[in-house]
C-alpha cells in the first residue's frame, strides 16, 4: 500500500508563491507516474502537471511557464507555484500511477488547500 501526504498550501496573494509537497511511502514500483490535480468549488477536478519516473514533464495550459513540478530520489513530488492568480485557488491533491507488470495501482493524496487572494 502506498500513502501520500501533501503540504505547503496555505493562502498567499496573487503574484505570490508557493511550494507543494507529496512525500510517498511504501513501495513504489519503479515505473510511475506522480502527478498533481487541483479541485476548485462547484469544478472537476483538473490535472496539473505530471512527471515520469525518467522525469517527463507535462503541464495543463493554464499553468505552463508559472509551474514547475520535480521529484527526488525520496519518493516526493514537488510543484512550485509562481505568478499564482486567483484561479489557481482550489484544494490540490497528488497522484501516484504505477505498473509492474500486468499490476496497474492508483494513489491519492488527501489534498491541500490553495487560497489565492485578489
Amino acid at each position: 500500500q502506498v500513502q501520500l501526504v501533501e503540504s505547503g498550501g496555505g493562502l498567499v496573494q496573487a503574484g505570490g508563491s508557493l511550494r507543494l509537497s507529496c512525500a510517498a511511502s511504501g513501495r513504489i514500483f519503479s515505473e510511475n507516474l506522480m502527478s498533481w490535480y487541483r479541485q476548485a468549488p462547484g469544478k472537476q477536478r483538473e490535472l496539473v502537471a505530471s512527471i515520469t519516473d525518467g522525469g517527463t514533464t507535462d503541464y495543463s495550459g493554464s499553468v505552463k511557464g508559472r509551474f514547475s513540478i520535480s521529484r527526488d530520489a525520496k519518493k516526493t513530488s514537488y510543484l512550485q507555484m509562481n505568478s499564482l492568480k486567483p484561479d489557481d485557488t482550489a484544494v490540490y491533491y497528488c497522484r501516484i500511477h504505477h505498473r509492474l507488470g500486468p499490476l496497474e495501482q492508483d494513489f491519492w493524496g488527501q489534498g491541500t488547500q490553495v487560497t489565492v487572494s485578489s
